[in-house]
């Protein structure tokens, strides 16, 4: 067979080319203007998505997060766009999902590194070898760390647990699960579930993000209706709303006022419960 008979391969899609592609071929042809408006995404990002020109996104979560709502609602399978994305834009390597293949050992991690094969026995022989030569080190330092657990042992008041557990005990009195208006589909920051006075449930899709004192993002994702977040109770957080509307916000089983309307973004959101709920502290006081 002639080298003019070969056909050449096919080249793999892009995922800006599967999204153009699946929204302006079919029976259900759509602008990106309508898209839009129905998922709260601003034109540009969408477009920005087709064309793979992420950096008019600013965060990786956020170009994830538009991706998986994008492909969803253009009837693609959103975790496989994610993935594919994902291995695009260097946060997975290539060959991840293929560990089990004879040259998975040589595989390619982000930044151009190849893994290393680790000789085990090498190593262990060696810590062997040592502990064995300086035994008696080890062993004094065993004894005087058993010796200091005996002595803080004997000095700790016996009524720690009980000091412990009182603290707990109000911590969780202070917490009112909300009857919430939208059924919980998912539960996200559930290690604050217990002393969180603040609770955020989307009843629309909107973007969430949390931030600390210091601006250190603690939360950020999409939330579907449903899902609700526990705020942690420690520290000032302040939040930034995607549809400021579509998030209702729980003090203390209480529904706090809106922060703003359906579809407006709305940043700089104090968490906490007086700023939150002012004249029902005030009533308190």
């Amino acid at each position: 067979m002639s080298e003019n008979n070969l056909e050449a391969p096919k080249e793999e899609m892009t995922v800006g080319e599967i999204l153009r592609n699946a929204r302006t071929t079919g029976r259900r042809k759509r602008e990106i203007t309508t898209l839009s408006k129905l998922l709260c995404i601003r034109e540009e990002f969408l477009q920005a998505l087709e064309d793979g020109n992420y950096n008019v996104i600013p965060e990786n979560v956020y170009i994830l997060g538009f991706a998986r709502n994008y492909a969803m609602e253009l009837g693609l399978d959103p975790d496989e766009i994610v993935t594919k994305l994902k291995r695009e834009m260097g946060l997975i390597p290539d060959c991840e999902e293929n560990e089990e293949s004879e040259n998975s050992g040589n595989c390619a991690l982000p930044g151009g590194n190849a893994k290393q094969k680790l000789d085990i026995k090498k190593v262990a022989s060696r810590c062997y070898k040592f502990v064995r030569k300086n035994w008696i080190w080890f062993a004094s330092g065993l004894v005087i760390f058993v010796l200091l657990i005996s002595l803080l042992v004997f000095l700790l008041p016996t009524d720690t647990e009980a000091i412990s557990d009182n603290k707990n005990t109000v911590a969780v009195e202070n917490v009112v699960e909300p009857e919430y208006k939208v059924a919980v589909r998912e539960r996200f920051g559930t290690e604050n579930s217990e002393t969180a006075q603040v609770i955020l449930q989307a009843n629309q899709e909107s973007w969430v993000k949390v931030e600390d004192a210091r601006g250190n993002t603690v939360f950020s994702r999409v939330l579907v209706p449903g899902d609700i977040y526990y705020v942690p109770a420690e520290d000032k957080y302040k939040a930034t709303f995607g549809n400021a509307g579509g998030v209702d916000i729980w003090v203390n089983g209480k529904l706090a006022p809106k922060q703003g309307a359906n579809y407006v973004r709305k940043s700089g959101i104090s968490l906490s419960a007086e700023d939150l709920m002012p004249e029902k502290n005030a009533d308190n006081q």
